[in-house]
């Protein structure tokens, strides 16, 4: 597609030459966000088999003046649909300004019409014209500041929740590690599988936590917290921008009562601030949900979040696991023995993302 002196293509994240490009055009802007990254398109292709694409606004320079991340889901149960970004909770377009944005947003509608896919998904950023559908009110976002020093952030906390947290670091048996070990990622695998299954979710493929820390290095790790040798919350953070992203957590069932995974976020603020991090991104959740008012339990004030869609024929895909139609395989799937859910979730959930 060309729009004017403006041409849209599509990169070669094998090339390493334009996977750098990419790579260097997304980090050296301030919405830029890891899930823009060519770094999360090729974790996400190769452990769930759903290819990226990455388009690119290019001036007749050369010089990249926009990019937009493109993962195509494909699902038996859920459809397809080009989403930006698959398996992240922001993406869209990422551009310098608004021609090279539509241009963007038109190439996308293209590829979605030449793939016969049915529908075209933006987790960030702007609709690029009335064509696009707005949807506002169904998730909600949560960030701050991370504190000076931990007593600071332990003020930060709301009187309640402090005492929960005052609970679990007085608790001699609780204790931390971080870092990238293979123990860390079973440990991990082992805690967000049984977490997510008591929440009624499929859980993603073993290996897509495994690809997300090869992609990204040392901007991503695991911190876990463990009750003598038993490990008991865990989660996957990513680090960018002087942000601390914790994306993939849970714990164990036992987790509440001891109030690890209180004791694992606030862990995660120090260890961020030691790393230079600034603020603590606690990501988005379903607006109403229990999640999204522990997060304002624990400091954070709610954001509203906007997304928006595009499909030929107005249809979208219905993965919202609060949607009626879903709430009976919600149940039904929290009954299943753990390794039945970790044996056929992965095989579900990649089409989800």
């Amino acid at each position: 597609m060309i729009a004017a002196d403006l041409a849209v293509t599509t990169l070669n994240l094998r090339d390493p030459v334009q996977a750098q490009a990419a790579d260097e055009f997304v980090m050296g802007r301030a919405d830029g966000t890891p899930f823009h990254r060519p770094a999360w398109l090729t974790a996400i292709a190769r452990a769930t088999g759903n290819r990226g694409h990455m388009l690119a606004a290019v001036a007749p320079s050369g010089k990249i003046r926009g990019l937009l991340p493109l993962t195509h889901m494909k699902s038996r149960l859920f459809g397809q649909a080009l989403v930006s970004s698959g398996f992240a909770v922001d993406g869209g377009v990422l551009a310098e300004d608004s021609r090279a944005a539509q241009a963007l947003g038109a190439a996308a509608q293209d590829m979605a019409r030449n793939l016969a896919v049915g529908s075209v998904e933006l987790r960030g950023g702007d609709a690029q014209s009335d064509d696009w559908a707005r949807h506002e009110g169904s998730h909600l976002g949560f960030s701050r500041p991370i504190a000076a020093d931990d007593e600071a952030e332990l003020l930060a906390i709301p009187r309640k929740h402090r005492a929960e947290l005052r609970k679990a670091l007085a608790n001699p048996a609780l204790h931390m590690d971080v870092g990238r070990t293979d123990r860390l990622i079973r440990d991990h695998y082992r805690i967000f599988s049984e977490s997510v299954r008591n929440l009624g979710t499929p859980v993603f493929p073993a290996r897509l936590f495994r690809e997300v820390l090869d992609q990204f290095g040392n901007n991503a790790d695991i911190l876990a917290i463990y009750e003598g040798d038993r490990p008991v919350s865990a989660v996957l953070t990513l680090y960018h921008h002087g942000r601390v992203m914790p994306f993939w957590g849970g714990g164990v069932a036992d987790a509440r009562r001891l109030r690890s995974n209180e004791l694992m976020y606030y862990r995660l603020m120090g260890h961020g601030r030691t790393q230079g991090m600034t603020m603590f991104d606690f990501g988005r959740s379903k607006t109403g949900s229990g999640q999204a008012a522990w997060k304002k339990s624990f400091g954070f004030d709610p954001v509203p979040l906007a997304y928006h869609s595009w499909s030929a024929d107005g249809a979208r895909r219905d993965i919202n696991p609060n949607s009626p139609a879903y709430q009976r395989r919600v149940e039904m799937w929290k009954k299943l023995p753990l390794p039945i859910a970790n044996l056929i979730g992965p095989w579900i959930a990649r089409g989800l993302g």
